[in-house]
């Protein structure tokens, strides 16, 4: 198994990725916009900068998301988007919806 070591400085910010599939991650700290935030995916890293202030616990984009376009976490969709949103984005209730329990 291999191990993956990261030196972070204050500004990057660590995104969790729950499922491969997902589009959106899960902030583990508040991020500030512009701070660089730090992604692993398996063994994977990569970096992307947040375009908005997003609290710790809601969601960032992971990839540029259309209006309409699914939003997935834990390998589930759990929304689309009510407007098209940037990588790095805040993907919350104000830009989301969701058509379950919808009549």
């Amino acid at each position: 198994m291999s191990q993956v070591h990261l030196i972070m400085n204050q500004k990057e910010k660590l995104i969790l990725v729950i499922d491969p599939k997902d589009n959106v991650g899960v902030a583990l700290t508040d991020i500030r916009e512009g701070d660089t935030c730090i992604i692993r995916r398996g063994d994977i890293v990569e970096q992307m900068t947040a375009l908005d202030n997003i609290p710790f616990g809601h969601k960032i984009a992971l990839t540029n998301v259309e209006k309409d376009e699914p939003v997935y976490k834990y390998g589930e969709e759990i929304g689309k988007m009510k407007e098209g949103i940037k990588r790095g984005g805040w993907i919350h209730s104000h830009n989301m919806y969701c058509e379950r329990g919808m009549g």
